[in-house]
C-alpha cells in the first residue's frame, strides 16, 4: 500500500494512509436502508457481515453501493476463504474484504491470490459494477485494483496467534484484524474475556507486534465509544460494535429508563 495511486473515494484507505484512525462498523442487517443510516453518521468504513449476518448476495450487492455512494467504504467480511465468494464481494464493488479464520500463512497467500488481478493474482474480470463504487472507469478500475484494495484477514485462534509472524509477512495481506471473541473462545474457551486473562492479553500483544513488524494495520472490535478511544491509542483502526447490538441495546437502554 505504499503506491502513490490516490483515489479520493477510499475513505478508509486514505484515513489509514494518513494515520487518521478510521473508525468502522458492522453491518448485519438486510437492509439497504439500514446500510445508508449508518453510513451517514460520520464513519469512515462499514464491514458488511456475511459471515454471522443475515446479508445475501443480493443484500451484500445493495449495501455496498449504498455505502459507496454516501462517500463511505463498504468491506465485505465473508464467510470462508473460497475463491468465488472473494470476487463476489470485489466485484459487486467492495473497497476490500474481511476473510475470517486464517491460521496459516498458505491461507493468506490464496486469499491474496484471490484477491489479485494478473500478474499478480488469479481474480477474473467482468464485472462493471465496482468501477461505480470506486469513482471511476474500468479500465482505470482494472489497472488500480491491485495496488488500492484493502486485503484484510483475522486472527482469531490458537493457531492462527502461533503462526501470525508468518502470516502478517505474507505480500499483499494489508491488515490484520483481532476478533476478540473468536480468539477468547480459541484461548481461553469461553466469551466475553475479560480482557486481563494473561494468555489473552499475551495473543493480542504477539498480533498487534508482528502486524507492526511486516508494515501491516491492525484493527479489532471495540463494543463502545470509551473503548475504541483506548483502542485506537493501540491500533490503527476499530470497529465500533454492530447495527444489530446498537439497536438492541438503545431499546434495552430507554426502556429500562422508561420503566424505572
Amino acid at each position: 500500500m505504499a503506491t502513490s495511486i490516490i483515489n479520493p473515494q477510499l475513505r478508509l484507505l486514505n484515513a489509514l494512509r494518513a494515520n487518521a484512525k478510521p473508525i468502522m462498523t458492522f453491518l448485519g442487517l438486510p437492509s439497504f436502508r439500514t446500510a445508508q443510516m449508518v453510513a451517514q453518521t460520520g464513519l469512515d468504513g462499514i464491514i458488511i457481515d456475511c459471515e454471522h449476518g443475515h446479508i445475501s448476495d443480493d443484500s451484500m450487492h445493495s449495501a455496498t453501493a449504498a455505502i459507496a455512494s454516501l462517500g463511505v467504504s463498504p468491506l465485505v467480511r465473508l464467510r470462508m476463504t473460497h475463491s468465488d465468494l472473494i470476487k463476489r464481494a470485489l466485484d459487486a464493488g467492495a473497497h476490500g474484504i474481511v476473510v475470517p479464520q486464517i491460521n496459516t500463512a498458505e491461507e493468506a497467500r490464496a486469499v491474496v491470490s484471490y484477491a489479485k488481478f494478473p500478474p499478480q493474482g488469479l481474480r477474473g474480470q467482468g464485472s462493471a459494477f465496482p468501477a461505480l463504487t470506486h469513482g471511476t472507469d474500468i479500465p482505470t478500475y482494472i489497472k488500480t485494483a491491485n495496488d488500492t484494495l484493502l486485503t484484510c484477514i483475522q486472527i482469531e485462534s490458537k493457531l492462527g496467534v502461533e503462526n501470525v509472524d508468518a502470516i502478517c509477512a505474507v505480500p499483499g495481506v494489508d491488515m490484520i484484524f483481532i476478533g476478540p471473541n473468536d480468539l477468547a473462545l480459541s484461548l481461553l474457551g469461553y466469551v466475553p474475556a475479560k480482557a486481563d486473562e494473561p494468555e489473552f492479553v499475551d495473543a493480542i500483544d504477539k498480533i498487534v507486534g508482528a502486524a507492526k513488524r511486516h508494515g501491516k494495520w491492525v484493527g479489532r472490535l471495540s463494543n463502545n465509544g470509551a473503548l475504541c478511544k483506548e483502542h485506537l491509542k493501540v491500533f490503527d483502526t476499530v470497529a465500533l460494535s454492530y447495527d444489530i447490538r446498537a439497536m438492541q441495546n438503545w431499546y434495552t437502554r430507554e426502556l429500562g429508563v422508561a420503566r424505572s
